[in-house]
């Protein structure tokens, strides 16, 4: 079975980066690369911390359906496993991602991102949407899935209602994943890794618990255990 796991190396600094994922990827099905790394290293930074491991590419790309397009086309050569696009970037944005990816021999899964997992009902109100999480989640997913993506990044709280409406097929990566015990940090809908992959989930994404664990190898190896 393919590994669960997702470590999410959310550090700026490349050497870290680098012994981070040495460290974790035996345990891991693919590690995460986002935002902080990439802005900071770039492609090429990108292309020597990734060292031939499966690469999540985590840049929530959001922007006009033309711009979001380009910048799929510039990622492809770097080979990620998975991309990711704000589903809130709406339709033709959506299909102009999936339409650049399939471009390239071996492309990379397009993940739309239906609500943050930091976000509550309450911050969900202050953007002017209402109805809660939940709701936005299967509004979002929906117009995603629709216009060509093979994913979606959602909350464990979600998985259920998307399995009822879409059924197995699509890729369910989840954050906000805690293990018991651990801090919520600035996470706001959580669940643990065994309930989440019960739920449903395809992949869980671990940051925090792993990356600033004592032993980061030894804590991935739990967490893949007990999902195993």
């Amino acid at each position: 079975m393919t590994k669960r796991l997702i470590a999410a190396i959310d550090t700026p600094d490349a050497a870290q980066a680098r012994m981070l994922i040495d460290a974790v990827a035996p345990h891991c099905g693919l590690i995460k690369l986002g935002l902080e790394f990439f802005l900071r290293h770039g492609p090429q930074g990108f292309t020597q911390a990734a060292s031939g491991h499966p690469i999540f590419l985590d840049l929530k790309l959001h922007d006009i359906p033309n711009t979001v397009a380009a910048a799929v086309r510039s990622l492809l050569p770097l080979g990620a496993s998975m991309l990711t696009i704000h589903a809130g970037g709406g339709a033709k944005m959506i299909a102009a991602a999936a339409q650049a990816a399939a471009t390239a021999p071996n492309r990379p899964k397009i993940l739309a991102v239906t609500v943050l997992t930091s976000l509550d009902a309450a911050g969900l109100a202050e953007t002017g949407v209402a109805g809660g999480p939940a709701q936005q989640v299967l509004r979002l997913a929906r117009l995603a899935l629709e216009n060509g993506a093979d994913g979606l990044v959602c909350s464990a709280h979600e998985i259920s209602r998307l399995r009822d409406a879409f059924g197995p097929k699509p890729l369910l990566v989840v954050p906000g994943i805690r293990p018991a015990g651990t801090a919520l940090g600035d996470q706001a809908r959580v669940m643990t890794p065994q309930d989440a992959v019960a739920m449903g989930a395809d992949y869980i994404v671990v940051g925090r618990p792993i990356t600033q664990a004592a032993d980061p190898a030894a804590a991935a190896s739990a967490i893949a255990a007990a999902i195993s």
